[in-house]
């Protein structure tokens, strides 16, 4: 067994929202046996506020989180990953860069709260409905390993 933590990189069109939540709720369960990093094929530029919302009433640091390209991480000196999901329809279907270490692939998709319409109150509850499928389905992959992914 190594000590190398599993890397993930968690995909979405804007890596504003879905794919923030998954990268922080990975690196927390993880207990430091997986890093994940989050990125988009079309970023936003910023973290929906909704999602740093959620993630402080849950306990995360939202320091430094941001909403960045994967190209990022199709270059040289980006981090191997060993895993990359998908969290977004849209991202599941584009054509993703060529990854470094040619890691394992899967969807997992999610409904996009950052669609939600209504009162702060009404789309925060959307935010934290998505966040809470997400943290299921990270659970269920830490729990099976990255060689089950598919399996989640």
């Amino acid at each position: 067994m190594t000590d190398t933590p599993i890397n993930v990189l968690v995909l979405c069109t804007g890596n504003s929202a879905r794919s923030v939540l998954g990268e922080c709720l990975i690196n927390r369960l993880g207990g430091g046996k997986w890093k994940a990093y989050s990125a988009g094929s079309h970023p936003t530029g910023r973290v929906n506020p909704l999602s740093i919302e959620v993630l402080k009433e849950n306990g995360y640091s939202t320091e430094g989180l941001r909403s960045k390209s994967w190209d990022e991480f199709s270059l040289a000196d980006a981090p191997r990953m060993d895993l990359v999901i998908t969290v977004c329809d849209n991202a599941a279907g584009e054509i993703c860069p060529i990854w470094p270490g040619h890691p394992s692939k899967v969807h997992i998709g999610f409904p996009d709260p950052a669609q939600a319409e209504g009162t702060h109150e009404e789309r925060l509850a959307e935010f934290r409905k998505v966040y809470a499928m997400i943290e299921s389905k990270i659970r269920k992959l830490i729990a099976l390993g990255p060689e089950h992914a598919g399996e989640v």
